[in-house]
Parts: C-alpha cells; sequence; structure tokens
C-alpha cells in the first residue's frame, strides 16, 4: 500500500516535471504541486488513452506513461487559461 502510493507520487512528479517543460507556468508549484499535477495527468491522459484504444487502464504501462504526460500538459495548459490572476 505505500509502496503504490509512493510510486504513484514518484510517476506524478515525472510526469508533472516533464509537462512543465513544456508548458512554462508563471506560478511556482513546487514539488508537491508538480506531483499532484501529474497524478492528475495520469489519470486524465490514461482514461483517455484506454477509452480511444479499447484497453485497460494501467499505470505501469510505457504508453500510460506517455498519456501521463500529455495528460499532464493538457491539465497544465488547461489550467492556465482558467487562471486569469495578474502575471507580474
Amino acid at each position: 500500500m505505500l509502496l503504490n502510493l509512493l510510486g504513484l507520487l514518484l510517476l506524478g512528479l515525472i510526469a508533472g516535471g516533464i509537462a512543465r517543460m513544456f508548458v512554462r507556468s508563471p506560478q511556482r508549484l513546487g514539488c508537491l504541486g508538480t506531483a499532484l499535477l501529474g497524478i492528475v495527468g495520469s489519470y486524465a491522459g490514461g482514461s483517455l488513452g484506454s477509452i480511444l484504444f479499447h484497453d485497460k487502464f494501467d499505470l505501469r504501462k510505457a504508453g500510460t506513461f506517455v498519456g501521463a504526460v500529455a495528460g499532464s500538459i493538457v491539465v497544465l495548459a488547461l489550467w492556465r487559461l482558467v487562471d486569469r490572476s495578474p502575471r507580474r
């Protein structure tokens, strides 16, 4: 149980970090925010990938990791569109 949670956080941190390299954000998220971005993106991208390719959702697959990165990029881009706070 604990190892699954740590694995999910690590996957989220990596996927969120890669997404932040593609979509710049003026806000600082920190490690925990980046990990949460990656986790949300992994579920969004993995779910979308499993629906599109009629496959089961499994975080251990390489295609699912690519979906996690793609989902994180989409989630971060949507976050930037929705967040209209004044920039510095």
